[in-house]
């Protein structure tokens, strides 16, 4: 009864069953069949709201697919639920080049936006590898970090007013374009990083900055955890505020994507244990370039650098990022497990060598693979054994997550709860916190129909 309900709201062809179903997929990297019962493919915010109120009326739960690029397996449903997918959601609704702001549907692609500000000399901030497939919604509502958090923040920085419908359809229209609008709640950030669990995002209104004319991009190795700290520092303050991207990769990593497997050539030797790509952001050209190789020059003369490339142009700069944005060749290595966790600067090195040696006494032989944002604490650790048992793959996590406790670390950095780490997040989050994240979740969704068992479950 409630797909005939659907199909009259949205129309026959936007509304999918059987196979046209299980052939999607719902979280990258993951080969399952969706096994939800129906997908639904609304036009507009009336039809979302429609559905909703259709499925709040009869308790019919609903999961939001948007560009399903996330980890942590916030876009699985089950085959009780139906799937909302905003992928008729997509345009740039209104460009306001004056006041840099634009507006746009929820499920329009990230790089789209991106483009779109290029194209009126402006930059839309966020960034990250899955810009071509991420969605605008999808990356609000699970408040996505990437590649430039340590000079403009999470997704949270960049978005000014928002339009979300709540679980009984109800529409709450609050697009914002002031950067400064301290009127009460700002009810904006309830949905920002709710992954779908309080309402479902269907436009926003975000910030423009303005655009570069230029980037200075470098490739640096560096022999020690310490040095790497000292410049990072030493390049942030120096740099004024136009440092970009600071994106950390240890050896086993930069050897992965160098490899003989790989295709290149280094451009510079795998014998390092520590390689970082650095951004920074060009106002002028001939004085910011020159700028920029005099305080690398410096930092090389007091030895922490130990050696060093500079892009001298787009391309080369491209296959610098293209190093660091090739995390799939990880997954040649085999099976792996994968975490998004955050951590102060100073017990990364601790953390790790816990870590390894815990895991390494139950599988010597397992693989370890490390890099990050370190610019914001932001630790991505791939790790390899050779047992696939879910009992093995809890073990690891246990030790993985367990270790975070005694070094204040978040069990996620940036890529959201969901369903993977839902059983962790009290390792990082207080018993008073969870209560009230409950309480919200009733206050918001009091049938549980949104997202279901997603970050707040019952019994979490």
């Amino acid at each position: 009864m409630i797909t005939q309900e659907l199909k009259n709201i949205v129309g026959d062809r936007n509304v999918l069953t059987g196979k046209d179903v299980r052939d999607r997929q719902e979280d990258w990297g993951r080969d399952k069949p969706c096994l939800a019962m129906a997908l639904v493919r609304p036009g507009s915010t009336e039809e979302v709201s429609r559905v909703l109120a259709a499925c709040h009326k009869v308790g019919q739960t609903a999961v939001t697919h948007g560009g399903r690029t996330g980890l942590a397996q916030g876009a699985v449903s089950t085959a009780d639920d139906i799937i909302l997918s905003l992928e008729r959601l997509t345009g740039i609704e209104r460009i306001d080049a004056q006041n840099r702001t634009m507006t746009v549907w929820a499920g329009t692609p990230l790089q789209k936006v991106q483009e779109a500000a290029a194209d009126i000399d402006l930059h839309f901030a966020l960034d990250l590898g899955a810009r071509g497939s991420a969605t605008i919604g999808g990356t609000i509502a699970t408040n996505a970090g990437g590649l430039s958090v340590i000079r403009y923040g999470m997704m949270r920085e960049q978005v000014l007013g928002l339009e979300a419908v709540l679980a009984d359809g109800t529409v709450v229209t609050s697009l914002n374009e002031l950067i400064k609008n301290n009127s009460g709640y700002d009810l904006k950030q309830l949905f920002i990083g709710s992954e779908g669990t309080l309402g479902i995002v269907t436009r926003a209104t975000l910030r423009l900055r303005p655009a570069y004319t230029d980037y200075n991009t470098a490739l640096l190795a560096t022999s020690s955890y310490d040095d790497m700290i000292t410049i990072l520092h030493s390049l942030d303050h120096d740099m004024a505020g136009s440092l970009l991207a600071f994106e950390v990769m240890w050896q086993n990593f930069y050897q992965v994507v160098t490899g003989p497997n790989s295709g290149r050539k280094p451009p510079i030797s795998g014998e390092y244990p520590y390689y970082i790509l650095i951004e920074g952001a060009v106002i002028n050209r001939e004085r910011d370039q020159e700028y920029f190789q005099d305080l690398l020059m410096g930092l090389m003369e007091r030895g922490f650098i130990a050696d060093a490339v500079i892009a001298k142009s787009n391309t080369e700069r491209q296959s610098l990022w293209d190093l660091r944005e090739d995390t799939e060749s990880i997954f040649n290595l085999g099976p792996m497990i994968n975490f998004d966790i955050s951590l102060p600067l100073g017990d990364i090195p601790d953390y790790l060598v816990r870590v390894e040696g815990e895991i390494g006494q139950h599988w010597p032989e397992a693989t370890f693979i490390q890099f990050g944002h370190l610019g914001d604490n932001n630790l991505h650790l791939s790790i390899s054994i050779d047992d696939a048992c879910p009992e093995a793959q809890k073990k690891v996590k246990n030790i993985v997550y367990g270790s975070l406790t005694r070094f204040h670390g978040a069990v996620s950095a940036e890529h959201g709860i969901g369903l993977e780490k839902i059983s962790y997040l009290s390792l990082c989050r207080s018993e008073t916190e969870i209560a009230l994240m409950r309480c919200l979740k009733t206050a918001f969704d009091p049938k549980g129909i949104l997202n279901p068992g997603k970050i707040i479950a019952k019994g979490t």
